[in-house]
């Protein structure tokens, strides 16, 4: 077998770049194997919190016939892990696929929107409404750029090789995301885009600009360079 951990953060696109993945048959499931939580919610009400039940899961729920298989790894859910289990050695040939959104300010605001909602899916059921906070949006800012710079720190101190990938690239050419990602695990051929490639849709509205103007009339004082502060 082989595969590849899609190293990324919350509200970047990853979900919608996952089931991309997913749907083309043969570059396995990419989903967040080590959150119990979210895969009772979503995929199987008895999924185990167990980490090494969770890497057989991989295995084979995250594999694709030809004997591909993937995951979806956060920061934080590798510290739940870690003190556990040495996961990217019990994972047989594991590439790496770095995807990150380089608006990071509209991730921000998906994040704190999200959070207020309940809503981290357009199809969730909404359990509260969202409301403009400054505060958040700053914090939600510091803790994407603190996780991002996680992955850069480990891939400078491991010297492991990364694929690249932009959810925006991802926008305007799936195909070559795909192909990307198909390089890296040694695919001969690229697969094709599944007929029914996601079904995840895009959240941000008007509501989101607004957001987006008004926190940059409130905080964006180009005089001030933010200090890294852990919050």
């Amino acid at each position: 077998m082989r595969g590849y951990a899609v190293c990324t953060l919350p509200r970047s696109g990853s979900n919608h770049f996952c089931d991309v993945l997913s749907s083309t048959g043969a570059l396995g499931h990419p989903r967040e194997y080590f959150n119990g939580d979210a895969r009772r919610r979503y995929d199987d009400p008895t999924y185990p919190d167990d980490p090494v039940a969770q890497v057989a899961r991989i295995l084979t729920m995250g594999a694709t016939a030809n004997g591909v298989y993937a995951l979806k790894v956060f920061p934080g859910l590798h510290d739940v892990v870690a003190p556990h289990l040495r996961w990217m050695e019990a994972l047989p040939n594991l590439a790496f696929v770095r995807f990150r959104r380089r608006d990071v300010l509209g991730q921000a605001l998906s994040w704190v929107r999200a959070s207020q909602t309940g809503r981290f899916r357009a199809s969730d059921a909404a359990t509260g409404e969202p409301a403009y906070d400054a505060d958040a949006i700053a914090l939600r800012i510091r803790q994407i750029c603190q996780r991002s710079a996680r992955w850069d720190m480990f891939f400078a101190r491991t010297g492991l090789p990364a694929v690249e990938i932009a959810y925006e690239d991802l926008l305007v050419d799936p195909g070559a995301a795909i192909g990307a990602v198909a390089h890296t695990v040694g695919l001969a051929r690229a697969p094709a885009l599944g007929r029914q490639p996601s079904v995840f849709r895009i959240q941000r509205d008007a509501l989101s600009a607004d957001w987006r103007a008004r926190f940059i009339a409130e905080r964006g004082d180009p005089s001030h360079v933010d200090p890294f502060l852990d919050p």
